[in-house]
């Protein structure tokens, strides 16, 4: 019997803190193609980054509120907030805290210093203060996966007048595959054999061959519940073919069983006696 071709190397031929290309074969036809799709499902929605959750700024009451001595309003530092990009190295919600005042850039860079947390885009800029401009703010980073919107998160404590922010925690931004035919290695119908290749795209907090490898383990675990199927036990086989002929006896009673019909003359009205 001929075995099945499975995948044997794989080689990085480009790797980066933010892009990484790997070539993997030999896949049987058709193979790479199902593979590719897997692969490239589980990096886009899977991978478990950071990213702001809520923020709360001294003065703001709400998301249209405007702060005196500052160039933008809140919805632009919410969203400013959101280009910044964090590592997180614990499981746990951090709260990030900064403050500024005079005239002056306020830049990511400026949070105070955490050691459980990366600020990876220091230079993205948050806000233009005035010579009468002071903002103070706190920001929470979390871990998760995905997208969530604000109007979905439910946190179990806001502290008061806190904003919540729509997060997107994924640090895979783009992924690309493609399926080419591997020269001098045909089936024995001839069809050629296939490599994979496969581009990964992060914003930097994650590596493209850790992100690879989480996709792998998350791949796998879906597949080993359907890995091995024990076999039924004599009790359970005993027990089911029971019932199976219990319902067969009871249909059969059922359909030999008489229909019951009432006669025309119960059926007639008494006629009133005179």
């Amino acid at each position: 019997m001929q075995e099945l071709q499975l995948p044997t190397r794989h080689d990085w031929s480009a790797s980066d803190t933010a892009y990484g290309k790997i070539a993997i074969d030999t896949f049987e036809p058709g193979f790479a193609l199902t593979v590719g799709i897997a692969y490239r499902r589980a990096l886009l929605s899977a991978i478990h980054g950071a990213a702001p959750t809520w923020v709360k700024i001294e003065n703001v009451l709400h998301e249209f509120s405007h702060l005196p001595g500052v160039q933008e309003d809140t919805l632009d530092i919410m969203m400013n907030l959101r280009k910044v990009v964090f590592a997180l190295n614990v499981n746990r919600p951090k709260i990030l805290r900064l403050k500024a005042q005079g005239t002056r850039v306020v830049k990511a860079g400026d949070f105070e210093p955490d050691a459980d947390v990366q600020i990876l885009t220091p230079d993205v800029v948050l806000a233009t203060l005035d010579k009468d401009g002071v903002l103070e703010m706190e920001v929470c980073i979390e871990r998760g996966r995905g997208y969530q919107s604000a109007e979905k998160r439910e946190p179990e404590a806001l502290p008061i007048n806190a904003i919540l922010l729509d997060s997107d925690f994924s640090p895979i931004k783009r992924v690309n595959f493609h399926v080419e035919p591997v020269p001098g290695s045909e089936t024995a119908d001839g069809a050629p054999r296939e490599r994979l290749a496969l581009e990964v795209w992060t914003d930097g907090s994650v590596a493209p061959q850790a992100a690879v490898g989480e996709a792998s383990r998350i791949l796998q675990d879906h597949f080993n519940l359907l890995t091995d199927f024990p076999a039924p036990s004599s009790t359970t086989i005993s027990s089911a073919t029971s019932t199976s002929s219990s319902s067969r006896c009871a249909r059969r009673t059922a359909s030999r069983r008489p229909t019951s019909g009432r006669s025309p003359i119960s059926c007639r009205r008494p006629r009133p006696s005179c």
